[in-house]
């Protein structure tokens, strides 16, 4: 099956040339091959790591709720002392040095 190519221009400095050359000759590829591992390389890290903080937060949520921590009562006393603070001006972010 033939791959369907496209040739592109672009731009690079003299240490991603030699970074290039260098990997191609190592590789034993050429640098077009190069580039295409390195861009696949990168989009499959960019792919994985998306989804990072998304499971960090489903971690965390299954973490305190296998805590028993009452989130909704956690809530309410994080607005009261909200609250108290606006009252008495006592805001921790209202304090600039």
């Amino acid at each position: 099956m033939a791959t369907t190519t496209i040739k592109s221009t672009y731009s690079l400095d003299v240490e991603s040339v030699r970074a290039l050359e260098t990997l191609a000759a190592r590789w034993k590829v050429s640098k077009s091959e190069v580039l295409r591992r390195a861009i696949r390389a990168a989009w499959r890290e960019q792919a994985m790591s998306a989804d990072g903080p998304m499971e960090a937060l489903t971690q965390l949520q299954k973490d305190v709720q296998a805590a028993g921590v009452d989130l909704n009562q956690w809530v309410r006393e994080a607005r009261a002392e909200r609250r108290a603070w606006t009252i008495a001006g006592d805001a921790p972010d209202s304090h600039h040095e």
